[in-house]
């Protein structure tokens, strides 16, 4: 984890809140929205950025930014693009930033 790549990664509220949105999908999601949801995929690219109410490459440059930055991973299902959070990356964040920070 390079700390300042995470840091540029989550200086945007719309990508703050993609985090928080992404922690509990079904508190944040329409259950339509979330049909063929899994836990190891996660969410789709093109109902993420109907949430957020912007494009999808825009938000795709934002998911883009935070999956380089390892806070979430994304994972190609057939034409679509699923993101998740990355748990133990986020984990090590917020360990570094106690500990050393």
């Amino acid at each position: 984890m390079v700390l300042l790549e995470v840091i540029k990664a989550l200086s945007n509220q719309t990508r703050l809140n993609i985090l928080e949105w992404l922690k509990e999908p079904f508190t944040h999601f329409p259950a339509e929205e979330l049909a063929d949801y899994s836990p190891e995929l996660g969410v789709c690219v093109s109902d993420i950025a109907k949430k957020a109410g912007m494009s999808v490459p825009t938000v795709s440059v934002y998911l883009k930014a935070m999956s380089t930055a390892s806070i979430l991973t994304a994972t190609r299902k057939d034409q679509w693009t699923y993101y998740k959070r990355n748990e133990q990356s986020i984990q090590n964040l917020a360990k570094h930033i106690k500990e050393n920070l």
